[in-house]
């Protein structure tokens, strides 16, 4: 299928097999091609510094980290570092199982098909398919908190006296604003929305070094743990949701025009995404300590102009994101609106699905594809008993966080 011409430079990227293949691959063939539409390529391959930005867009977006830093203290930075390579490896394991599966693997379904056949297919588009839709929600609260940070007090009143105010209204909203992007049958044009994430990260920054100096200034912490136990498994969660794009690297490594260069992008665009996290992460911690919200951008002082910037920017991302079909986005503002807890469902997504995308599937692909030596065998398997504990006490402590705010 030919990609429709952008006024860019390079047209937008619709790679994957043809019409044929695409039309019996089913759910996880849906899933990558959603997301291949929202990468930007030349018609010989995306270069190297194109790719950059289509790995960095894939892996930026999410602002949770400043949340994730608060509990572990200093550690938590040499944590999330730890996280990062992790993250960085596995993402080489992909390239890896691409390059052993030739023309025939071109995204992250098809590795499954190719190391443990359809029932890899099936379940690693499974996976990503529940990650898909609960990102949905995320996005969806993420409007909510925003917008009513955003235009607080605002109220509708509705037929029979119902009023609709906060978070519910603006959740409806953005439901609706997002709504019409389901029923486009070329994603493409949602690209140019989808590139502003990166935007949206800078701005995000630039606004709480705007709001350090300005107003808040900046603190030290008003102890001196550096550690804490029972935080650990959120924390880990939260930070593999920031390097979560791996379900996409498979298109972005068939999208380039030298893939042996794979590597070198993975590295740089890890790099970068890192250190815009990390900064974020520490900026929200001197301004805030202890109060710093899972949304930092709430954190923000009301009525200021780099509040409405940050906010404004970050409120974008999402419609580039949930065009999946009428039926999700409908059953998404109802579990919004029943669970409007943005961290905690982040680290359930984090210890649920993101570590199996990220940390177990990509192991278990690789050791079963290619000889691998003792040494670097025993790296992987230590990297996925690390990944099972984070996945089991990650997931239980993100339900038991969610159950407690019920009863």
């Amino acid at each position: 299928m030919k990609a429709a011409e952008s006024p860019l430079d390079e047209p937008f990227l619709v790679p994957g097999k043809d019409e044929e293949q695409r039309g019996s691959g089913g759910g996880a063939d849906d899933v990558d091609n959603m997301e291949a539409q929202l990468l930007l390529h030349h018609d010989t391959g995306a270069s190297f510094w194109r790719s950059c930005l289509n790995l960095s867009n894939v892996i930026s977006g999410t602002i949770t980290t400043a949340s994730g830093c608060c509990p572990c203290r200093t550690l938590s930075l040499a944590l999330f570092a730890v996280v990062g390579a992790v993250c960085y490896y596995t993402g080489e394991l992909i390239a890896r199982c691409m390059r052993a599966g030739g023309d025939a693997v071109r995204s992250y379904p098809d590795i499954g098909h190719l190391v443990f056949g359809w029932p890899g297919r099936k379940t690693i588009g499974d996976v990503m398919y529940g990650e898909l839709y609960l990102v949905a929600i995320s996005f969806l609260i993420l409007e909510g908190d925003n917008l009513d940070k955003l235009l607080p007090g605002t109220a509708v009143g509705l037929p029979g006296g119902y009023v609709l105010r906060g978070k519910q209204l603006f959740t409806l909203v953005a439901a609706v604003v997002i709504l019409p992007t389901t029923w486009l049958r070329d994603l493409c044009v949602l690209a140019y929305v989808s590139a502003v994430g990166l935007v949206a990260s800078v701005a995000l920054t630039a606004s709480l070094v705007w709001a350090g100096v300005a107003e808040h200034g900046f603190h030290a912490a008003k102890d001196a743990n550096v550690f804490s136990l029972a935080e650990l498994p959120t924390s880990l969660s939260l930070y593999f949701v920031c390097f979560a794009g791996h379900g996409v690297f498979p298109t972005v490594y068939t999208s380039m025009s030298n893939r042996n260069d794979f590597t070198k992008v993975l590295l740089a665009s890890s790099v970068l995404c890192s250190l815009n996290y990390a900064l974020t992460a520490v900026l929200g911690y001197m301004i805030y300590v202890d109060d710093v919200k899972s949304l930092v951008t709430l954190n923000l002082p009301s009525g200021k102009v780099y509040t409405r910037i940050a906010i404004l920017t970050t409120l974008i991302t999402p419609l580039a994101k949930a065009a999946i079909s009428t039926a999700v986005v409908v059953s998404t503002v109802v579990a919004a609106c029943t669970v409007p807890f943005f961290g905690y469902l982040m680290s359930f997504i984090g210890s649920s699905l993101n570590v199996t995308v990220v940390v177990l599937f990509p192991c278990l692909s690789y050791l079963r594809i290619g000889e691998v030596r003792r040494a670097e065998a025993a790296g992987i398997v230590a990297i996925l008993v690390v990944g099972v504990c984070v996945a089991v006490l990650g997931t239980y402590s993100s339900l038991h966080q969610i159950v407690s705010t019920f009863f």
